[in-house]
């Protein structure tokens, strides 16, 4: 079985070596038939052209499809126009998913700036900065199904009296006075715990991001603004920070990227129960519970919508980068 296994991969990899050798050199060969000046506009698009295929086998086509179902029925038969959007925006399970995917969109990459940035500033001047990077980083290795059981695990309830089984809970109860909290089922917390476990996983980004930016910041700057007198807030906020903004940019789009897209680790912890709901879990039922295709065609064309202008932000500030580099 290995064996044969091992075969169709290098039988793989030949035939996509000999595919990519004929395209180029029959694409180079034709090419160099043509006149000259058709030769120069059209040689760039013969190494173009894979990525492009690759792209839109992969992304546009699969996106034109998804917004084309969500103007069909259940089945996929029928033309309905709007009507999936008109349902699903006024169904309360959505519009509470959407109140939820803003609240994600708020905290998660405002958070993840503030600790990443925090940390990495200040990690910078301790011997120990490597461990705390790497106490930091590790969680980005973990999965997040197995952040969830963590979490789950971490968040755990048991009613007032009783043994605490949740790290949280029992540390909590310690303190005299302070009942143990249902994290995960009550409708004030179960947001902001889901988000937290999110961060943890996700803060190592933004760190070793940061930590790469601050490392760029010109160190005499530094020196002139002590020289000047400047505190080390001073510092910071005059000299450090500027340089950091493109940076600040990039994590947070990310971040916001990684909010809109919330859904493993929601439907490990709480199945988007007690009011958890974010639209990826709401599509997930659409599809796989209700069976229906239209629904959930339009819940994924919204959230593609939303995520667009972030993306276009994004574009626009790594072509400014470039430009001022």
């Amino acid at each position: 079985m290995i064996a044969e296994r091992i075969g169709l991969l290098l039988g793989a990899v030949a035939v996509v070596l000999g595919a990519t050798y004929a395209y180029l050199r029959g694409g180079d060969r034709l090419l160099a038939a043509l006149p000259r000046r058709w030769h120069r506009a059209l040689l760039p698009w013969l190494f173009v052209a894979p990525a492009v295929g690759v792209v839109a086998l992969t992304l546009a086509i699969p996106a034109a499809s998804t917004i084309g179902l969500s103007f069909l029925d259940a089945d996929g038969r029928e033309w309905v126009g709007l009507d999936n959007y008109a349902g699903t925006l006024s169904d309360p399970v959505t519009l509470t998913a959407l109140r939820n995917t803003v609240l994600w969109v708020v905290l998660l990459p405002s958070t993840a700036v503030l600790v990443g940035l925090t940390v990495a500033v200040l990690a910078e001047r301790v011997r120990y900065a490597p461990v705390v990077r790497a106490a930091l980083f590790l969680p980005i290795a973990v999965s997040a199904v197995a952040a969830g059981v963590v979490w789950s695990f971490m968040y755990d309830y048991q009613p007032a009296g009783a043994a605490q089984t949740g790290t949280l809970n029992a540390v909590l109860t310690v303190f005299p006075g302070l009942d143990p909290v249902a994290w995960l089922i009550s409708g004030s917390t179960g947001n902001l715990a889901l988000i937290a476990a999110t961060l943890w996983t996700q803060a190592g980004f933004a760190m070793v991001v940061f930590d790469a930016a601050l490392r760029a910041v010109p160190a005499e700057l530094h020196e002139a603004a002590r020289l000047d007198g400047a505190s080390e807030w001073g510092t910071f906020r005059y000299v450090t920070l500027p340089f950091l903004v493109p940076t600040v940019v990039v994590v947070a789009t990310t971040m916001t990227i990684v909010a809109l897209k919330a859904f493993d680790l929601v439907y490990v912890m709480t199945n988007g129960n007690h009011g958890t709901d974010v639209l990826s879990t709401v599509m997930y039922r659409a599809l796989f519970t209700g069976r229906d295709g239209g629904i959930a065609a339009a819940v994924a064309t919204v959230l593609m919508l939303a995520v667009v202008p972030i993306m276009v932000l994004n574009v626009r500030q790594f072509r400014r980068s470039v430009g001022e580099a």
